[in-house]
C-alpha cells in the first residue's frame, strides 16, 4: 500500500493555508525555496513515503524544474509531478517525460490535472468550458502514449492533429499516470486512458460510490486501475490532542476569509471542489468517524482530514483501503514536522495491520 506525502511549492506554514492557493494572508513563514523543499524531500524520503505530490498551477513554483532540482537530493524518492495538459503540445509532454524518466532512473509519476476554474486557465490562455478540457485530456493522453509507444503515432482529433508523434526513446519505465476528476465528463477519461484514479477524501460509503462508478467503466472499456486517495493528517499521541491541534488551525482563520471563501467555492465549476464544500455545511465538520472537513472551509483543493490518536488514523486508513485503495496521498501542515510523525508513528501500526 504506497503512502505518498506533498512538496509545498506554495509555501509552508503552521496555517490551514498558505503561499497563495487562496487569499488569505495566512503565516507562509516558510518559502518554497529549494533548500526548505529539500528538507521536506529528504524528510519523506526517510519517513518511507514513496513519492511526494507536487501541485501545479500559478500559486505555486512549477513542478517540473523544482522536482527536477531535487532529484540530487535524494536518492529513491519518487516525484508524482501534476501538470495541465493543453498548456503544452502532447508530444512536447511525452519528451519531457521520458527525459526525466532517465535523468532520473525511473523516479517520475504523473498527475495529470485538467484544470476545474476557468477563472485558472484563462490566466494561461485556455478558454475551453469544462467538459471541453476532459475530452481534450483524452487526447492528449493518447499522443502521449503514442508517442512512447516506440512506433510514430499520428492522431487527428478535435483538439490535437499530430503527425508521427514520437520521441528519443521510450521511458523505461513508463511513468504511471495519476488522474482525478468527480464530474459525469471526467469519469470516462479515467476508465479509459489513466492507470490510477484519485478522489478526494470524502466519508466512506461517498468514496465507494464514486469508486464503484468508476470501475463499472473500466471493466466497459476493457481496463482494470489501482485507486488513491488525497487527505490531510493531524495525527497525535491522543485524540484529545489531535482534535485541539484541528480547533487551533481554524480558530486561526479570520471570519471574513471564511465568508470569501464560500463565495469562491459556490461559483466554482469543479465537481470535486463543490462536494468538498458541501461537507463544510452540516452541523459538524466531523463528517465521519476522524474525518474532519475543516479545510475546506476555507481552502481550495482536498478539505478534509483525518484527525485522531496515531492508532485513530492508522484504522481509519485501514478502513479506506479495505473499499480498494491503492495509493494514499497525505499531507500536514507544516510538511517537515507532520511527515517525520506521520513515518515514525503511524507507517508502523499500518505494517502490523498489514502483517494480520
Amino acid at each position: 500500500m504506497p503512502f505518498h506525502w506533498f512538496l509545498p511549492t506554495a509555501g509552508d506554514s503552521h496555517d490551514i493555508v498558505s503561499g497563495g492557493q487562496a487569499s488569505l494572508t495566512a503565516d507562509t513563514s516558510r518559502p518554497p525555496d529549494i533548500r526548505y523543499l529539500a528538507l521536506v524531500a529528504r524528510a519523506a524520503e526517510q519517513a518511507g513515503f514513496e513519492a511526494v505530490l507536487t501541485p501545479t498551477g500559478t500559486f505555486c513554483e512549477d513542478a517540473w524544474l523544482t522536482t527536477a532540482a531535487l532529484l540530487g537530493e535524494t536518492e529513491r524518492l519518487k516525484f508524482l509531478v501534476a501538470f495541465r495538459p493543453g498548456l503544452i503540445s502532447p508530444t512536447l509532454a511525452a519528451q519531457m517525460a521520458s527525459t526525466y524518466q532517465r535523468i532520473s532512473g525511473g523516479r517520475l509519476a504523473l498527475n495529470v490535472v485538467t484544470g476545474g476554474e476557468a477563472t485558472e486557465q484563462r490566466r494561461f490562455g485556455d478558454h475551453l468550458g469544462h467538459d471541453q478540457r476532459y475530452a481534450r485530456t483524452a487526447e492528449f493522453l493518447r499522443v502521449v502514449r503514442g508517442a512512447w509507444s516506440g512506433t510514430p503515432f499520428s492522431f487527428r482529433g478535435d483538439h490535437y492533429d499530430v503527425e508521427n508523434a514520437t520521441v528519443r526513446d521510450a521511458p523505461d519505465p513508463v511513468p504511471p499516470i495519476f488522474f482525478g476528476g468527480s464530474s459525469a465528463a471526467a469519469l470516462p477519461v479515467a476508465a479509459q486512458h489513466v492507470d490510477t484514479y484519485l478522489t478526494w477524501a470524502e466519508p466512506p460509503a461517498a468514496v465507494a460510490a464514486k469508486l464503484d462508478a468508476v470501475r463499472t467503466l473500466a471493466k466497459e472499456a476493457g481496463r482494470q486501475l489501482t485507486y488513491g486517495i488525497r487527505l490531510h493528517v493531524i495525527s497525535r499521541d491522543t485524540a484529545d490532542e489531535a482534535w485541539a491541534v484541528a480547533r487551533s488551525l481554524l480558530d486561526r482563520v479570520p471570519a471574513s476569509e471564511i465568508e470569501r471563501a464560500r463565495k469562491q467555492f459556490a461559483a466554482t465549476e469543479s465537481e470535486g471542489q463543490r462536494r468538498m464544500a458541501e461537507l463544510t455545511t452540516g452541523d459538524s465538520l466531523e463528517v465521519a468517524p476522524n474525518l474532519w472537513a475543516g479545510f475546506g472551509v476555507v481552502r481550495p483543493g482536498a478539505g478534509t482530514a483525518l484527525v485522531g490518536s496515531h492508532a485513530e488514523v492508522a484504522a481509519r486508513i485501514a478502513e479506506y483501503q479495505a473499499l480498494g485503495l491503492d495509493h494514499f496521498i497525505l499531507s500536514g501542515q507544516p510538511h517537515l514536522e507532520e511527515a517525520l510523525r506521520f513515518g515514525e508513528n503511524v507507517l508502523p501500526l499500518l505494517s502490523k495491520l498489514g502483517e494480520r
